[in-house]
């Protein structure tokens, strides 16, 4: 019963602490002229995904929008951007995994490609919206491609902890 409150407490901690992400940064690269977003609680709804959800189970895609718009709320001006671009990433990765079986390389695969798809989402709509006035260029070389490496390690991190954990409250559930 306790279980259920597990992935909720694991996705507000990683919500506050991804906000102090950058402090924890060394100060040369704080303070770069790189972009380094923190997308914590993505990373760990794609876990989630992988190794939580079954093919009919969209728990991921429920805290995918809670938590998508809790981060709109706390750390955006504008209201439903990261509540949509988490949403439609974690949906379409969920239909990818259910044609794939769940190890590392295809959990790794779907990070990637869930990191870059929320990436280009977030750039495309705050170019649409005049939030950005960052060019293409720069938005891959000084943006995208060190979030994307920064949330890899992140992935690379938090895969051997929670993988077996999701794997077990996945099968409690199950047995329920």
């Amino acid at each position: 019963m306790i279980q259920r409150f597990y992935l909720p407490l694991i996705l507000i901690f990683l919500l506050v602490f991804q906000g102090l992400a950058m402090s924890l940064l060394p100060a040369n690269l704080a303070y770069s002229d790189l972009l380094i977003t923190p997308h914590w609680v993505l990373v760990i709804l794609i876990l989630i995904t992988v190794f939580f959800d079954n093919d009919d189970t969209y728990y991921s895609l429920l805290y995918a929008i809670l938590f998508g718009l809790l981060i709109d709320m706390v750390y955006t001006s504008i209201l439903g951007v990261y509540m949509f671009t988490y949403g439609i990433v974690i949906y379409l990765l969920h239909g990818f995994k259910k044609m794939l079986h769940g190890n590392f390389i295809v959990a790794v695969l779907l990070a990637v490609l869930g990191l870059v798809l929320t990436e280009l989402l977030l750039y495309t709509i705050y170019s649409f919206v005049q939030v950005t006035q960052m060019t293409w260029e720069v938005f891959l070389t000084k943006r995208m491609l060190p979030t994307g490496i920064a949330n890899l390690l992140f992935f690379l991190l938090a895969y051997p902890i929670i993988k077996g954990k999701l794997e077990k409250w996945a099968a409690n559930l199950l047995s329920n």
